[in-house]
């Protein structure tokens, strides 16, 4: 599966991406502040399947902005879409914050972690300094994904 995505690096002004962000209920405040590179994912066919960002937060990153596309959810693209949307960082360790697919995340090499566990520079993020609420789960990438 994963070699039938391919990345493609899109602005954060890309309206596709802020109406696939807003229709998955993704926060959109922040995609245009520097610091974020966002990707669309298109299948083999050359069809857009989703899109996925990452926030360099001095030597780590943040994922986020991991959506699939309505007509293509359940066919396992979430999971290859962030294995390849991983294999764009430079070293670091990272992390994400989610409020609903936690589960997800878990089954891909993520694990939660407190709060007060993570790095300055991630909570310092307009993701998880303002825009996620406080209840969300914080998760670090702790195995590569298989």
């Amino acid at each position: 599966m994963l070699s039938k995505i391919a990345l493609h690096e899109v602005a954060g002004s890309n309206a596709r991406l802020r109406t696939a962000l807003s229709a998955a209920d993704l926060a959109t405040e922040d995609i245009e502040d520097e610091g974020r590179v966002f990707f669309e994912a298109v299948s083999g066919d050359g069809q857009t399947i989703g899109y996925a960002g990452l926030e360099r937060c001095a030597a780590d990153y943040l994922l986020r902005s991991v959506v699939v596309l309505p007509g293509r959810r359940g066919q396992g693209l979430g999971r290859a879409i962030v294995e390849a949307t991983l294999q764009q960082f430079g070293g670091g360790e990272v992390y994400l914050a989610t409020t609903s697919a936690a589960q997800f995340f878990s089954t891909i090499g993520f694990s939660e972690m407190a709060r007060a566990e993570v790095p300055a520079p991630v909570l310092a993020t307009r993701q998880l300094s303002s825009i996620c609420p406080s209840s969300a789960t914080i998760m670090k990438l702790t195995r590569p994904p298989t």
